[in-house]
């Protein structure tokens, strides 16, 4: 029995360590988000809602950012030069 409970200890382990680690997205810093509202306010934007960090770029992402006249964009961000690398007009 205890054989068994020590091969079975092993196997989880081992499937724990062969399973990718999901990083998290996480929301910017104090200073990145005055570097993210700077970006998004030169580039013609007034609000936007969520802001966060996507590790599967990574890149900024923002949701429902809005221009003046009202348009609504999902946006993609260079995490570095703070650029808007992919603009999708919401419907």
């Amino acid at each position: 029995m205890k054989k068994l409970i020590a091969i079975g200890v092993v196997a989880v382990a081992t499937l724990g360590l062969a399973m990718p680690a999901f990083a998290e997205d996480r929301p910017p810093t104090a200073a990145e988000r005055t570097q993210l509202e700077q970006a998004l306010q030169a580039a013609g934007f007034v609000s936007w809602e969520e802001v966060e960090l996507d590790d599967d770029g990574p890149y900024w992402d923002v949701d429902d950012a809005r221009t003046e006249n009202g348009q609504r964009y999902d946006l993609k961000l260079n995490p570095v030069t703070m650029q808007i690398i992919e603009r999708d007009l919401e419907s």
